[in-house]
C-alpha cells in the first residue's frame, strides 16, 4: 500500500509530498518548509514512521516550492532531482525569493535530470514522469499506476490551472500539457496539487472551467 501524506508549507500554502510505500522508502516532492515549525512537522513525520528519504524531486523550481530544499538535502543527504529546462528558475532563485518575501538561502542544484517517460524507483513504488510545461518550462507531473495518482504540481487544480503570467508561461502550452498527458490519464486517477484540496481527473474533465 502507498501512501501519500500531504503538507502545506510557507505563505504561499504550497503542498509538499512524502510518498512511501510498505518497505519505508520515501519520495519527498516539492519540500516547501521554510521555518523551523514547518521542518519540524515534516522531519517528525518521517521518524516518527520510520521512513528513509532517498529521493527530492521538484515537480519545478518556482521558489515557493523549492524553498524548503536545503533543510531536505542536509538533513537527508539527497540532492534535487528536476528536469533540466528548469535551470532558469534555479539560476534566478534569489532573486525571484526577495521579490516574493522567501528567503533563500542556498539554491541546491539539480545533478540528476529527468525527462518524459523516467520512472522513479525505491523497493516498491514507481513514479512515472510526464513532462507537462506552459505554467514553468521544466514543470513535471508524477504518476503511480498502481494506486492511480498523479501528482501535478501548478499544472492542474480543484477547479483551476496553473497561472502563466509567468516568465517562460504560456497558456496554449498548458493547456495542450494537460489534456494531451493528464487528461488521457482514466477518469478515476486522483489527483494531488500543487496548492489547495485534492480532485480528480474525470472531475477535472468534466467541471474544470479553464478547460
Amino acid at each position: 500500500m502507498i501512501e501519500v501524506q500531504k503538507f502545506t508549507f510557507n505563505p504561499f500554502a504550497v503542498n509538499t509530498y512524502v510518498v512511501s510505500g510498505k518497505n519505508r522508502e520515501c519520495i519527498i516532492v516539492d519540500p516547501a518548509c521554510m521555518d523551523h515549525r514547518e521542518e519540524k512537522e515534516l522531519s517528525s513525520y518521517i521518524h516518527e514512521n520510520h521512513l528513509t528519504p532517498v529521493m527530492m524531486v521538484n515537480t519545478h523550481f518556482h521558489v515557493d516550492h523549492i524553498v524548503g530544499n536545503s533543510f531536505v538535502c542536509d538533513t537527508y543527504g539527497l540532492r534535487p532531482i528536476a528536469h533540466k529546462n528548469g535551470k532558469i528558475f534555479w539560476e534566478t532563485a534569489r532573486e525571484f525569493g526577495s521579490v516574493f518575501g522567501l528567503n533563500i538561502k542556498e539554491v541546491r542544484i539539480p545533478e540528476e535530470f529527468i525527462e518524459e517517460g523516467d520512472v522513479l524507483m525505491t523497493d516498491d513504488l514507481q513514479l512515472r514522469v510526464l513532462y507537462t510545461p506552459g505554467h514553468a518550462d521544466g514543470h513535471i507531473c508524477l504518476v503511480n499506476d498502481t494506486q492511480q495518482f498523479v501528482i501535478t504540481g501548478d499544472v492542474l487544480f480543484y477547479g483551476s490551472i496553473g497561472r502563466t503570467d509567468l516568465p517562460t508561461g504560456d497558456y496554449d502550452l498548458l493547456k495542450h500539457s494537460i489534456e494531451e498527458k493528464l487528461f488521457i490519464l482514466p477518469p478515476e486517477y486522483k489527483v494531488f496539487p500543487g496548492h489547495g484540496p485534492d480532485t480528480s481527473i474525470g472531475y477535472e474533465k468534466l467541471n474544470n472551467p479553464f478547460l
